[in-house]
């Protein structure tokens, strides 16, 4: 029974990648994560799950490249991205879980319900930790270090995606560090948090 189990769970390993991978992504870049699993959907890269489907279809795929654009040029503007970033908290952690969550659609409400929970607290770990870490950088007078972690972070979205589909466990490892590495700088995170929420009560 336990060597089954262990066999089902790595027959699961591309999809539990997948979502987290996407639940992930969302905390950073939530449209264009949209707009590249649609593309690659599209284009006939990789099978997507039956819930993501609709990510392929033009329309969809119109909407999320315009806010993905939109997105990439608001997060280079020092303070204005931590504005975005906070009316973000009540659009990329829902969803965060809804993707995940669509990834074991076919699997059961019950897995598809765990997914859910798992994501929204992967995309909200990540997007606090993304906000309070700009908002502290944000600080510094020179707009180089902010302009340095946005493209960091435009380049971190496509490569974990590709990383999740072509090899999920290198992904999960790497998810693993990271999620480690925003622990220990909790401390910097929340005080960048609080700055944030001065500057947004002050507008």
């Amino acid at each position: 029974m336990g060597a089954m189990q262990t066999e089902a769970l790595i027959s699961l390993l591309p999809e539990f990648a997948l979502a987290a991978a996407l639940a992930w992504g969302s905390g950073l870049r939530l449209y264009a994560v949209l707009f590249l699993v649609g593309l690659a959907g599209a284009l006939g890269w990789t099978p997507l799950p039956q819930q993501l489907t609709p990510l392929s279809h033009p329309l969809v795929m119109a909407a999320s490249g315009f806010m993905a654009v939109v997105e990439f040029g608001a997060d280079k503007l020092p303070w204005l991205d931590s504005v975005w970033d906070a009316v973000h908290t009540f659009i990329r952690v829902p969803a965060g879980a809804a993707l995940a969550a669509a990834v074991f659609s076919a699997d059961g409400a019950s897995l598809a319900t765990a997914a859910a929970l798992l994501g929204g607290t992967l995309a909200a770990g990540t997007h606090l930790t993304k906000a309070g870490g700009r908002a502290v950088v944000n600080a510094s007078p020179e707009p180089f270090s902010n302009w340095g972690l946005s493209i960091s972070e435009d380049a971190m979205v496509p490569a974990g995606l590709w990383l999740a589909f072509a090899h999920p466990l290198v992904f999960l490892c790497l998810l693993a560090l990271f999620c480690l590495a925003a622990v220990l700088l909790a401390r910097a995170v929340l005080r960048g948090l609080r700055l944030l929420l001065r500057r947004v009560a002050g507008t």
